[in-house]
């Protein structure tokens, strides 16, 4: 966005609000007590899920709780709202996350990228469609670059807002800070409602390539104490914050950068704000309130999951005080798209670029030398997960090239999710790829000692059953020890270690070397890991708290789909490397 475009957006956004001031002073005095009810929507993280449908498994999407996806839902859940409250009186907006994360998005960002084709990106379609009034910057927004980017704010009829998001030459706003919308209440005072926009400030280091040196992100704090006020004084009755950022407090970065999840520390710390519909974290969080440190106001805070799963509804009621509105009232709820039909104008909108990518996730990427399966990888070192291994540890190697970790090893983890995957020989697809990788999980990588290294394999090896040397080796029951799933096993490549699954749990790591040489307590290596391990998820020792080198939020499955599509050929000569095995007393299992 050129500087000259930015402060037209700006000076746009203040002449509007300002331009709505001026019929207050004429409109006549409210009895007491009467009071207006107003409802705001919100999706957030809808990454590429326009419709109903799963790209992977080639079908219609379901999980195990039933949930159901895609905008074409929640426009029939919008439509019903706005039948119910009246269209006036209803708002719609997104916290972020819009334009990565499914093949549809993928391909129109890499395949048939928008920027040369000149076509509308499906996400700006759907939503233009479906009538948003703004949409935030979510940190997955960067992830194509900025001149897709800018392509589609440009494509949107709904303003996009970033406050945070500044130039790193001017400290200015590359972005729309706020936007205040007025509802024409009928025989009433207009209703202003003011929407900050806030991104998450994690996008200058996922992001680095696409923003260093162009883009600055700041404390969403402090920015929104600086804007609030702004709001306020343009006259907004109520003010709203689309935050893409959790609400615990915490970040995936460390303190280096501002909070990445500051969604509640808006709502305690900064004062005027009346609710805060927020994303990033992917959780269905119908209501919650915090209470303002200064004011000592509830603050309403509602985030409606993921992927269009959830639709976040916020009723405000607002009575009139010395002539002016105050918000007296407020409660939220999320609806679950699951129960709604698909919107057939959506659906019909979306068909041509859905059926194209529907082509795209069914074309074979590479030719498979030999079939690999995955249904020994649970207790086997299998050539198809070392491919996950290749993938991932030459991704972090190159983009730790000029890092003070540029010499440190560089090892692997990843578990077997899916015992019925299959490369089969010959043609390989998009498709027998995401059979593999099930998972929507980002790959980042920490740092860890020798010492770590070790805890973490006695941890992951609790998943098998102790067995006796000499006893009959019985794969049923064998793994998945004290109902550990299969997801919660990890595995390592860059190193040789054997598992003794004849001894305790804690005591079953052992020859653990690098290179021909034990592992040394102190040693440091960079481990390649998934988001939802490093996060903590399946509670192994060390990740949460390890130092992180590398996170770009690169999707571990589309990585695969990529290596696949620019090698062009799966041979296990290149990658496979049975670095670890199931032995007992030293004896092999297999």
């Amino acid at each position: 966005m050129s500087s000259r475009t930015r402060r037209a957006l700006i000076a746009g956004a203040f002449a509007v609000a300002l331009g709505t001031l001026a019929p207050y002073a004429a409109t006549a005095a409210t009895p007491p007590g009467h009071s207006v009810k107003i409802t705001v929507m919100a999706s957030s993280d809808i990454h590429g899920n326009a419709l109903n449908w799963d790209y992977f498994k080639n079908a219609e999407y379901d999980d195990s709780a039933h949930n159901d996806v895609g905008l074409a839902k929640v426009s029939t859940l919008v439509n019903q709202i706005r039948a119910d409250r009246g269209a006036g009186r209803t708002l719609l907006f997104d916290s972020g996350d819009t334009i990565q994360g499914t093949p549809l998005d993928y391909y129109y960002a890499k395949v048939e990228p928008i920027t040369e084709t000149g076509r509308t990106h499906p996400m700006a379609k759907a939503m233009n469609a479906i009538g948003y009034d703004a949409v935030t910057l979510g940190n997955h927004e960067f992830n194509y670059g900025l001149p897709l980017l800018a392509t589609w704010i440009k494509q949107m009829k709904a303003p996009v807002l970033g406050a945070n998001a500044v130039s790193a030459k001017t400290g200015l706003p590359a972005y729309l800070p706020f936007i205040i919308k007025t509802m024409n209440v009928k025989g009433e005072k207009p209703v202003k409602v003011g929407v900050l926009g806030l991104t998450n400030p994690g996008v200058a280091i996922w992001d680095k390539a696409n923003v260093e040196g162009k883009l600055k992100f700041l404390d969403l704090v402090a920015t929104a104490k600086k804007w609030v006020p702004v709001i306020r004084a343009l006259g907004a009755d109520v003010v709203l914050v689309t935050a893409h950022a959790g609400d615990n407090g915490m970040s995936s970065y460390g303190s280096e950068l501002p909070v990445e999840n500051a969604s509640a520390m808006v709502a305690e710390q900064v004062p005027g704000v009346d609710a805060v519909l927020f994303g990033h974290a992917h959780n269905d969080v119908p209501q919650r309130f915090v209470t303002n440190k200064v004011t000592g106001e509830q603050v309403l805070l509602t985030e409606p999951g993921r992927w269009g799963q959830r639709l976040s509804v916020v009723d405000f009621t607002l009575a009139k005080e010395r002539g002016k509105w105050k918000v007296t009232g407020k409660s939220s709820a999320t609806l679950n798209t699951n129960t709604a039909a698909e919107d057939p104008r959506i659906v019909r909108l979306m068909k041509e670029q859905h059926d194209a990518t529907v082509g795209y996730v069914n074309q074979v990427v590479a030719q498979s030398k030999e079939q690999l399966s995955a249904a020994e990888s649970p207790y086997k070192d299998t050539p198809i997960l070392d491919y996950i291994h290749k993938v991932q540890t030459d991704l972090v190697t190159r983009a730790l090239a000029g890092t003070p970790d540029a010499d440190l090893p560089v090892l692997s983890i990843a578990a077997p999710f899916s015992r019925t995957a299959v490369f089969p020989a010959g043609p390989v697809s998009v498709r027998d790829m995401a059979g593999l990788y099930v998972y929507d999980n980002t790959l980042l990588a920490v740092r860890l000692t020798g010492a770590q290294l070790k805890d973490y394999l006695e941890y992951s090896a609790k998943y098998f059953n102790q067995l006796a040397p000499g006893a009959p080796v019985d794969l049923a029951g064998l793994t998945n020890a004290a109902g550990t799933p299969d997801y919660n096993y990890d595995q390592l490549s860059g190193v040789t270690y054997d598992l003794d699954i004849s001894e305790p749990v804690g005591q079953r790591v052992k020859s653990l070397s690098y290179q021909g040489s034990p592992v040394t307590p102190d040693q440091r290596f960079v481990v390649a890991i998934n988001n939802y391990r490093q996060s903590g998820g399946g509670g192994f020792p060390h990740v949460a708290t390890a130092p992180v080198v590398y996170n770009a939020q690169v999707e571990i499955r589309q990585a695969l789909i990529e290596y696949a599509t620019a090698t062009g050929v799966i041979d296990p000569a290149t990658f496979a490397d049975p670095n670890w095995r199931l032995t007992r007393a030293g004896v092999p299992v297999f």
